[in-house]
């Protein structure tokens, strides 16, 4: 006679019932880090075409995967969606609500000056939508010790404000004694001078976006952007290694967020300060 005791494999019952693996959607974007979960490969997004998903890591080095493959987001399974159109209320880099593009206007005759390519490009990256938007052009100085003459060949005044951003700006500093003595001439009441305490506008980026938990500290009397250069273990012999180390630090700014709070808040002032009137 069959025992209905043992018609249960009470085993069985204590096995996990597994369902499908719930993958969050993410929008497959330039420059989001993804984790290859077969390989555990981890780098940020460089192209994605032709089925193929492109990876390059910290070292420079770059992948590729199918895109059938499995990947992690922040540990996490995801499954990759494309970007959604921009819309009315989309954010810009900033931060700010992006703007309806006929509210563009032309340029108006205030200026924000920046020290270097570098500068200018960050913030063309990261608040170029709220420049447009407001009219206001940013010019380079090339060295904060050509401040005077250029603010002197701009002749600020009422209706035309400079907002000037400079580096290093730290009690003591050659650029805060610049600052000082622009602030008690004849443009005082026009310019707006404010700066950010890093060395190099490189350090203004957050560096757990190049999975650092600090900027390498370099020794004085060496070339600071050679010196993060040689530290990170990239090519460091001349100014196209410079440019390409870069692009490689500004590849990993998606938007304000992935700065430092003392660049976000010097650059919005700027603007406030240059909008005034506008």
């Amino acid at each position: 006679m069959f025992d209905n005791r043992y018609d249960n494999d009470p085993i069985a019952r204590m096995k996990p019932r597994r369902g499908p693996v719930q993958r969050a959607e993410v929008e497959l974007v330039k420059g989001l880090v993804v984790e290859h979960s077969l390989t555990e490969f981890c780098g940020a997004v460089v192209d994605a075409r032709d089925g193929v998903l492109k990876l390059e890591d910290f070292d420079g080095a770059v992948r590729g995967f199918p895109l059938s493959d499995a990947f992690l987001v922040d540990g996490k399974p995801v499954k990759f969606v494309p970007p959604k159109r921009a819309q009315a209320r989309q954010r810009t880099a900033s931060g700010s609500f992006a703007a309806p593009l006929e509210r563009a206007r032309v340029a108006m005759p205030s200026r924000i000056f920046v020290e270097g390519k570098h500068d200018a490009e960050l913030v063309e990256q990261v608040w170029g939508d709220d420049l447009r938007i407001e009219g206001i052009v940013v010019e380079l100085l090339d060295g904060a010790d050509h401040l005077e003459r250029v603010l002197a060949e701009f002749k600020p005044g009422p209706g035309r404000r400079a907002g000037v951003l400079l580096d290093h700006l730290v009690t003591g500093s050659k650029e805060t004694r610049i600052a000082q003595a622009i602030e008690r001439g004849p443009h005082g009441d026009h310019v707006r001078i404010v700066g950010h305490p890093y060395i190099d506008i490189w350090e203004a980026v957050k560096p757990a976006r190049l999975g650092l938990t600090e900027w390498p500290k370099i020794p004085r009397g060496i070339d600071w952007k050679t010196g993060i250069c040689r530290a990170l273990g990239w090519p460091s012999d001349d100014l196209a290694d410079t440019a390409e180390a870069w692009q490689r630090i500004r590849g990993r700014v998606r938007n304000f967020r992935d700065l430092e709070p003392q660049l976000v808040g010097r650059v919005e002032e700027l603007i406030d300060f240059v909008s005034v009137g506008h």
